[in-house]
């Protein structure tokens, strides 16, 4: 081969590489774009309907917070009465100085505010040694008969971003989320830059 034709192609593929590359970081500075992590950019569910919230769900996994929740068999139950007033109670397995395990019961209030799928939720431990305040409550995705994903941020760096937050994904099956479903949760816990920080929930009858 003719050393002019050699070097020409050895140019293109230069080029051809250099091209895929500039393509590569637009796409990766797109992603972060999308992806900045600012706490008032999440989206949350449109058109949010409590009503078809409101039941029995199974919380499948969970990004935790900091202080002392419910570890596991967390079951939760929304209710909605006629006001229009949502509460839901919580039961669920907890340890208590690393080796003391028993049932515990939580409760909470919900306060509407203008954008029905972000609620005010003041929440407390029917036990004393259980933590209690007053957090956001997120309902970022759910499609009301599978699946939903709870999202709170309980202080907010400078930058807008979370410094501590904590997630549950439920389920109305206590079995699980079907693969679909898994599909939707995953990505929506990556656009709350939370992917890969949450742990499996089991049920194992603990607090029936």
């Amino acid at each position: 081969m003719p050393q002019v034709q050699r070097s020409t192609m050895g140019s293109a593929r230069k080029l051809f590489a250099w091209l895929v590359l500039v393509a590569l970081a637009l796409l990766n500075s797109r992603c972060q774009a999308q992806r900045d992590c600012q706490v008032s950019n999440f989206r949350v569910q449109e058109n949010f309907d409590k009503y078809r919230y409101a039941g029995l769900w199974y919380a499948m996994a969970k990004k935790d917070p900091e202080g002392l929740f419910l570890q596991d068999n967390v079951v939760a139950h929304f209710f909605v009465d006629e006001n229009g007033k949502m509460t839901a109670t919580a039961r669920g397995r907890v340890e208590l100085f690393n080796n003391w395990e028993l049932c515990a019961d939580m409760v909470g209030t919900f306060t509407d505010t203008e954008d029905p799928a972000k609620f005010k939720m003041k929440y407390w431990g029917v036990a004393s040694y259980l933590q209690k305040g007053n957090d956001d409550h997120w309902v970022i995705a759910t499609d009301y008969d599978t699946y939903a994903l709870h999202y709170s941020c309980r202080l907010v760096n400078e930058d807008g971003t979370c410094a501590d937050s904590y997630s549950f994904v439920f389920s109305r099956d206590p079995n699980g989320l079907p693969p679909e479903a898994q599909r939707i949760v995953r990505q929506k816990q990556t656009e709350l830059c939370l992917d890969r920080q949450y742990r499996v929930i089991v049920h194992n009858g603990y607090c029936s």
